[in-house]
């Protein structure tokens, strides 16, 4: 797979809109420079957290999660993360059937929008009350071959590869070396670019350790994943932190969770990286509102970055900028 970095930019002292507040920085700018430079903003759907009960906007059917997509590609979005439910009861699938059809639906509609599929299922561990030796029955965990089926029978452009092992929540969310290194060639063999998620610093360094020896094609995109409990929290210092680790020509971007949604955005953006937003990470588009959809937050997404003086890139620049093949 060929792909070319761009480099990190230095950051500037952000104005960070969240809630429809701003909360620091100088006034935004009456519009943005034609040439302004372009920052990726990828909308995560649906992922597998989120319910009804929730936010009635929570996509849950293939069909409402390729429409929910394809709303967010119209409001600005170049990348579209996508997790897949069972449509009967909305909880998180592996079901390749259901990926298919939202992959199908999303290309049917003449969308040029570049598809980031999650291999994110399958890697929670919760040890039995019994015997910590033994998996609870409500754990997930599953093999590297089971986890990236769907990134095979698919081949999308993009997918996410969970680099490391954390504590999410009360949960352990696994990620061995090995079986990292195992998902890495499967996402080769398919031709997808992984987008390396990094929930701990050390995630970073294990990420950057196999583009050096050669199982992720380098010089590698990366996703800043901030604000979950209990991992690294969504802060400037921390984003400043992970930049100085990069390896050279890397790319990345960021997300914050729930309220930090935003305010991340902004932070993120005056760094030159590039952002996510979407239903999956955060309900909310003003304290106390929620957001009515994904579109909706994208647009949000889009204003906050422009407040920045850049612009949200097109999936053409995108690709450009992943070095993903043109279209």
């Amino acid at each position: 797979m060929r792909r070319s970095g761009a480099g990190v930019a230095a950051g500037t002292d952000p104005t960070i809109m969240a809630h429809g507040t701003a909360v620091r920085g100088g006034p935004a700018p009456a519009t943005v420079p034609a040439m302004a430079a372009p920052t990726i903003v990828t909308c995560a759907v649906t992922g597998s957290a989120p319910t009804h009960t929730q936010s009635p906007a929570v996509p849950v059917t293939p069909q409402e999660i390729a429409a929910s997509a394809l709303e967010a590609a119209s409001a600005g979005a170049a990348v579209v993360h996508i997790h897949v439910r069972d449509p009967e009861t909305g909880a998180p699938s592996s079901d390749v059937a259901h990926y298919r059809q939202v992959v199908e639906e999303i290309g049917a509609s003449g969308s040029d929008v570049i598809v980031n599929l999650t291999t994110g299922w399958g890697g929670r561990f919760l040890p039995s009350a019994d015997d910590p030796r033994v998996a609870d029955p409500g754990c997930n965990l599953t093999g590297p071959e089971e986890r990236t089926r769907h990134i095979v029978e698919l081949r999308p452009e993009m997918c996410s590869l969970d680099v490391a092992t954390f504590n999410l929540g009360e949960v352990a969310y696994l990620g061995l070396p090995s079986h990292v290194r195992a998902m890495a060639a499967r996402m080769r063999e398919a031709g997808s670019l992984p987008e390396l998620e990094v929930f701990e610093v050390g995630h970073l360094r294990l990420a950057a350790h196999l583009i050096e020896t050669g199982h992720i094609p380098g010089p590698g995109h990366f996703q800043f994943c901030l604000g979950l409990d209990w991992a690294l929290p969504a802060t400037e210092a921390v984003v400043d932190l992970l930049c100085d680790l990069l390896p050279p020509g890397a790319t990345w971007s960021a997300f914050g969770i729930s309220r930090h949604q935003m305010p991340m955005v902004a932070i993120a953006a005056s760094r030159g990286g590039h952002v996510r937003v979407g239903l999956e990470d955060n309900l909310y588009l003003d304290r106390g509102r929620l957001a009515p959809s994904n579109a909706a937050l994208v647009e949000r997404a889009v204003m906050v970055v422009e407040e920045t003086g850049r612009r949200a890139a097109t999936p053409a620049e995108a690709r450009l900028i992943l070095g993903l093949t043109p279209r």
